[in-house]
């Protein structure tokens, strides 16, 4: 199933894409997408539902994050082997962790506004992986049964706020606007393998990123069972992945994004996004 949110900022309504591509008002089964909606047994609720019989929305809606209430917005850093040699740093033995700010998430579609003070605002497409079961010590063997599904993500960034203002990563990564989620969450089945997904961004209709999810060094299973060594996973946290070469961050000279650019991406099977990037005055 593809499980979008639709309408306007803050009053999504959740629904699903069907065969047709038209979106299919979830409201009379479920609040939203989110939560215990997540659950096996209630996403096959939703999965043995016929979408003629839902009702189809008018029109083209605004698409919100496809995740609501996300407690948990992790990341991972350096987890593609050729980004790793763009930045010219050593293959991570273990996965880098930090967190993004639930309060970054945005619409896959919607305006990205660039941070007061920023000069250096970069672009990164990631895998991101929903938390659909509760994990708490899992292996790797049964890690990608508490894997709801995937979905886009836009892992924006402020190079100097993250790099050149000490501390973490994380000021550097949770600007409002920072985390576009979606258009879609697909779920797990429809997916298939994780580790063999294209991925691609461009700026301005030029390809800066091109890549596919083989040259992950920690996988899907691994990244769940080894954050639930450190933290329990409930369902509707995202794990974002990791990114392949081609960020402003890496290209000599350095590119970053100023405003009215136009950034678009996307990951096989789990669709495309589509950013303009506004300053504030």
């Amino acid at each position: 199933m593809k499980l979008v949110r639709y309408g306007a900022p803050g009053a999504e309504k959740p629904g699903l894409i069907d065969d047709n591509g038209v979106v299919r008002d979830l409201s009379a089964q479920v609040a939203d997408i989110g939560g215990a909606v997540l659950a096996p047994a209630a996403l096959d609720t939703l999965r043995a539902l016929d979408p003629a019989s839902l009702p189809a929305v008018a029109g083209s809606p605004r698409l919100g994050p496809c995740v609501a209430g996300v407690g948990k917005f992790i990341c991972i850093g350096l987890n593609f082997s050729d980004h790793a040699a763009e930045a010219g740093v050593e293959v991570p033995s273990e996965p880098i962790v930090f967190m993004k700010a639930t309060s970054a998430i945005s619409g896959p579609h919607d305006e990205v506004r660039i941070p007061r003070g920023s000069q250096k605002t970069d672009w990164e497409v990631e895998l991101g992986i929903v938390i659909g079961r509760t994990a708490s010590y899992v292996d790797e063997a049964g890690a990608l049964d508490h894997v709801a599904g995937y979905c886009v993500i836009n892992d924006v960034s402020e190079r100097a706020f993250q790099m050149e203002r000490q501390g973490q990563w994380t000021k550097g990564k949770s600007c409002d606007t920072f985390g576009p989620i979606g258009p879609w969450l697909v779920t797990a089945d429809e997916v298939g393998d994780p580790h063999d997904l294209g991925m691609w961004l461009k700026v301005n209709g030029q390809t800066m990123q091109n890549g596919s999810t083989r040259t992950m060094i920690f996988g899907v299973p691994h990244l769940v069972s080894y954050l639930s060594q450190f933290m329990s996973l409930h369902p509707g946290d995202i794990i974002s992945a990791g990114t392949p070469p081609g960020v402003g961050l890496g290209l000599k000279p350095p590119r970053y994004l100023k405003a009215n650019d136009v950034v678009e991406l996307g990951i096989e099977k789990l669709g495309v996004q589509r950013q303009t990037f506004v300053g504030q005055g």
